[in-house]
């Protein structure tokens, strides 16, 4: 049986394109996620804070400096990422939510729509242009 090519994701950058310079916050554990999330972001034209894999740099990351919106990953190794929702959400900062648990793993957390992974490059775009218009 002849192998088949992965498929491949194409960014419609028109459609998905953020007002430039748009400092996001990137909190996810999986380095292979993250990494893709960060490439996304770049091509929509956002400015990439992070990434932060363990609960304690993204909450150094949460308070650092300016931030535009936030994509968390709800489960950090086994911890709830609210503390960092919590703090983001004190500093007015809209958050994107990420998860493979469904709507059920964002339960406490503050208000931001949710992502079920894997989800595609048109969703987060919408999901940020959503947050960003707040």
């Amino acid at each position: 049986m002849p192998e088949r090519a992965a498929p491949v994701l194409v960014l419609d950058r028109a459609r998905a394109a953020l007002p430039p310079g748009k400092r996001v916050l990137v909190v996810e554990d999986e380095v292979i996620v993250a990494m893709q999330l960060e490439d996304l972001l770049s091509d929509m034209g956002c400015h990439v804070v992070g990434p932060a894999c363990r609960l304690e740099d993204a909450l150094e990351l949460a308070e650092a400096g300016p931030l535009d919106a936030a994509v968390l990953d709800v489960n950090l190794n086994g911890r709830s990422v609210c503390p960092v929702a919590e703090r983001l959400h004190a500093r007015g900062v809209p958050i994107v939510y990420a998860t493979g648990y469904g709507l059920a793993g964002c339960k406490g957390l503050p208000e931001g729509p949710v992502l079920q992974k894997p989800y595609l490059p048109a969703d987060l775009a919408v999901a940020l242009r959503t947050v960003l218009a707040r």
